[in-house]
């Protein structure tokens, strides 16, 4: 890893180097977490480095939003969280750029920071925001920069297949660390530990799904009764925050417990315990002061038009921008609530290797692979990937999300995505366990039979060798 760091760094001196020769920037970035924390990172070092920058936001870098890019002749265009797949497209329109990009490369370009070029994996080893956090370092002290990376790197869930976050990422936390702008710690992986209720963390937990608590409230409520734990404190309810160590533990025992009885394989057990990462500078109690719920607080912003106040966050503006975030995050979550209950109103169609729903113009296509993702809690299989289509301008929308079980399994969505649509005149990719694309309208069910049949044959390819449950040390370590 570390020949692939130094080149890593040597490709970001070298674009920044071309940056440098320009005062004049045009940022264009991506609409979810990782894009949003790639432009906050790039735009802060040039606002540093007292260079002048306009940005652009798009939900897909695709010929007409490049069209528009080149009509209007930047001296020079950064592409962060995209750009790779479009390297020749980028060229034939005489667009001066540097792209900083982590996803699968298309073709070639002159100033292309990437990890798969460099031997490291786009995937789960460093994410555009930690790419474009290199690049920022080649600009200037931008040290602090880190904890929007790692930020940027949980949102796009690379801390997910290994259990914590490696190879080029751990660089930049162990960064972060020696700079005190980030720790990290065991502790229970369940989303919204500092805002929401206790209660709340197991009732939407989908991965892993709690058998007989995921989605049921009332039922998370009794079992922490069961174990003794007061639920609120001062007419307030209370967060894992506000829990002693030994109620954690308790916890964590208990749901232990729970899910060996409930027959859960020990490996699924094992994701209830993970390492966590805390931004030290950020107020406790606050989205901001961790790093998987700061991501969803600027999906929240981007994905309903509003990057900018996303990008705002990202800058440090805890104010206006902070609180219109905030009102954002509301309306999406109440979105998301609609959205799932959509879906267990239609259902989902099911397939030999997939299983998909449609949205049409009922869910935001911004949020349905969101919604994709958690609706594993309402489908009786859960052992197929889930894809969702939604309307979308000029075309239809296709998300798809997979469990890491399935990636054991030899399930690749990015390469699913990418081959299949291709075949019926659309553009897609992504990651091994999510990935969308745009198809042409009226080609969902010519989409969805190719996809099942591909899907099924990247299950042929792997060797079937049954998961061996080994007892697990993560689960019994105790909480920092």
């Amino acid at each position: 890893m570390s020949e692939t760091i130094k080149a890593l760094h040597k490709e970001a001196a070298k674009c920044a180097d071309e940056i440098k020769k320009y005062r004049s920037i045009h940022v264009v970035s991506h609409i979810d977490a990782d894009g949003l924390t790639s432009a906050g990172i790039i735009c802060t070092a040039l606002q540093r480095g007292g260079f002048e920058y306009t940005t652009r936001f798009v939900k897909q870098l695709d010929e007409k939003a490049l069209d528009a890019i080149a009509d209007e002749n930047h001296s020079i265009v950064i592409f962060t969280d995209l750009g790779s797949g479009m390297c020749e497209q980028i060229k034939s329109r005489g667009i001066h750029a540097v792209i900083s990009d982590h996803h699968q490369p298309q073709g070639s370009h002159q100033f292309h920071l990437n990890p798969h070029l460099f031997g490291a994996n786009g995937s789960y080893e460093l994410s555009g925001s930690g790419t474009t956090y290199l690049l920022a370092s080649a600009l200037g002290k931008n040290q602090d920069l880190s904890s929007l990376a790692i930020v940027g790197a949980v949102g796009d869930m690379q801390h997910l297949k290994m259990g914590q976050l490696v190879g080029v990422n751990r660089e930049i936390l162990e960064d972060g660390v020696r700079g005190n702008i980030l720790q990290f710690k065991k502790d229970l992986t369940l989303f919204g530990k500092q805002t929401r209720p206790i209660y709340k963390l197991m009732q939407y937990s989908s991965d892993p799904y709690l058998p007989g608590l995921t989605g049921s409230e009332e039922a998370c409520i009794e079992f922490l009764h069961s174990l003794n734990i007061s639920l609120s404190q001062d007419e307030h309810w209370r967060r894992w925050i506000d829990l002693e160590i030994s109620e954690k533990q308790k916890i964590v025992s208990g749901l232990i417990q729970y899910c060996l009885k409930s027959g859960m394989p020990s490996y699924k057990i094992e994701r209830l315990i993970g390492e966590v990462y805390i931004l030290l500078g950020e107020k406790e109690g606050t989205e901001m002061r961790d790093a998987s719920e700061f991501s969803t607080l600027l999906n929240a912003t981007a994905r309903y038009d509003h990057a900018e106040i996303g990008l705002a966050v990202c800058m440090g503006n805890r104010e206006e921008a902070y609180e219109g975030a905030r009102k954002l995050l509301a309306e999406h979550r109440q979105n998301l609530v609609n959205g799932l209950i959509y879906v267990k109103e239609k259902g989902v169609i099911q397939l030999e290797n997939i299983q998909y729903f449609d949205a049409g113009s009922e869910i935001k296509e911004t949020i349905v692979g969101i919604i994709a993702g958690m609706s594993s809690t309402l489908v009786e299989n859960r052992n197929l990937p889930i894809i969702a289509f939604a309307k979308a301008e000029g075309g239809t929308k296709v998300s798809a999300r997979g469990t890491q079980d399935l990636i054991r399994r030899g399930v690749n969505l990015s390469e699913a995505m990418s081959i299949v649509s291709a075949e019926v005149g659309g553009v897609g990719g992504g990651h091994d366990i999510a990935a969308g694309a745009t198809i042409p309208d009226g080609k969902k069910e010519e989409f969805a039979r190719k996809l099942d049949l591909f899907i099924g044959e990247q299950l042929r390819r792997k060797t079937h060798s049954k998961q061996r449950d080994q007892p697990s040390e993560v689960c019994s370590e105790k909480l920092n």
